[in-house]
């Protein structure tokens, strides 16, 4: 079980020759997600060698044209590409009227679009074997950010099995997570041979917000955590409050009090133009910084006890 995240465009208010408008995709186990998607989602998928094909999820953020203008794009491509699986879009009160909106040019497709509109200030939804986490941060309309998490069950506990009087021939079918009934009637779940959950992956991703509490808690010990950096020039932190939007310092700070293993920068305002000429004052903050930049990809594995 991996999870692969790329990081496939990285700007934000409008794109570049070398910047996309933010997006980030996962692929885990044959499944695709989505979060965001704007102008240049599709080109940045194309390099990286990737397809939108297996795209289970997209989740918005929230609605500025910089996370979603990429979509009515996409979704001709995916309806071009013959798909028939119903998509998901996940996104904050009014979702399906502004997918809609922007369906106006792509109005007729072979699939069916599933919608699931975030209202509170956390959501969780289940799907294809992981986790999805909404949970409301601090813009200038609703937004949220996301975590995404592939639990994993405990270690196989031989001395438990026994206790519990498991018979060997559920072994295999208890810790693959089914629940079997045994010959004489007894309902046997995979807790009672398994010791408590290990650490699963879990990545973090949050944008276009000021630095609140709830996005440090929800960060916590994630492996990877990709934040909004809008500002890296000094100058900038009235700037920052007043458009809602974080430096590259106040990012660090929630980085490090999450204690996250890495952080990347994202969604760089177009008046930065190397977000590398800051990293020596954000690594001072949060050493495991990186600047972000479109492309960037990464393989998370569940860490070995």
């Amino acid at each position: 079980f991996m999870l692969d995240v790329c990081l496939v465009g990285t700007g934000g208010m409008m794109p570049l020759p070398y910047r996309k408008l933010t997006a980030c995709m996962t692929r885990f186990n044959g499944h695709s997600l989505l979060i965001d998607c704007g102008e240049g989602t599709q080109v940045g998928i194309k390099e990286r060698g990737w397809s939108v094909k297996p795209l289970d999820a997209i989740c918005f953020t929230h609605f500025h044209a910089d996370h979603i203008s990429g979509l009515p794009g996409l979704l001709l491509t995916l309806g071009n590409a013959e798909r028939t699986e119903p998509l998901l879009i996940i996104g904050p009160k009014g979702v399906e009227r502004v997918v809609n909106s922007l369906r106006v040019i792509a109005p007729e497709l072979p699939f069916p679009i599933e919608f699931y509109e975030l209202n509170e200030k956390e959501h969780v939804i289940e799907m294809d074997g992981y986790k999805i986490e909404a949970f409301y941060v601090k813009h200038n309309v609703p937004c949220y950010g996301y975590n995404m998490i592939i639990p994993r069950a405990g270690k196989f506990d031989p001395v438990k099995a026994k206790e519990n009087d498991i018979p060997m021939k559920y072994w295999n079918r208890l810790q693959k997570g089914e629940t079997v009934t045994s010959e004489d009637g007894r309902v046997l779940t995979s807790d009672m041979i398994l010791g408590s959950p290990r650490p699963g992956i879990k990545l973090t991703y949050c944008t276009d917000t000021r630095p609140v509490q709830t996005i440090s808690e929800h960060a916590k010990n994630a492996d990877l955590f990709i934040c909004e950096g809008m500002y890296g020039e000094e100058g900038k932190e009235k700037k920052a409050r007043e458009y809602k939007h974080m430096t590259f310092y106040e990012a660090a700070h929630l980085a490090k009090e999450a204690d996250v293993k890495q952080m990347w920068l994202t969604h760089y305002s177009p008046s930065l133009v190397r977000a590398e000429e800051f990293m020596g004052k954000v690594k001072s903050i949060f050493p495991r910084a990186k600047a972000g930049k479109d492309g960037k990809t990464i393989t998370l594995d569940f860490q070995e006890e």
